[in-house]
């Protein structure tokens, strides 16, 4: 999934919740058959963002699989450069955490 994908869904889950609310207010106000429509609605709403929770929860486990497959090959192939940059990484940490 890339990044683009991500902020869509995470937009359509942000416009889904703030609709969810709505609904729930206008049902809170409202009285007898009326009110279970939008409960009902509410619920359907509700029900659409955890589905599409769980379709980017799937997608982020299978992406960050993807990517330690691709780092633990690239280090079975490259031993002496996986090295070399891990010790370049933690030389550069250790520079920004001994300036505190």
């Amino acid at each position: 999934m890339t990044a683009s994908s991500y902020k869509t869904v995470r937009n359509d889950m942000k416009s889904l919740v703030r609709d969810a609310q709505q609904l729930f207010r206008e049902a809170s106000v409202a009285t007898g058959e009326r009110a279970d429509e939008l409960r009902a609605k509410g619920q359907e709403l509700l029900d659409s963002a955890a589905h599409r929770a769980q379709d980017l929860q799937v997608a982020a486990v299978e992406t960050s699989k993807e990517l330690a497959n691709n780092t633990d090959s690239f280090v079975k192939e490259n031993p002496w450069k996986a090295v070399a940059i891990s010790a370049g990484v933690g030389v550069l940490v250790g520079m920004l955490i001994g300036r505190r």
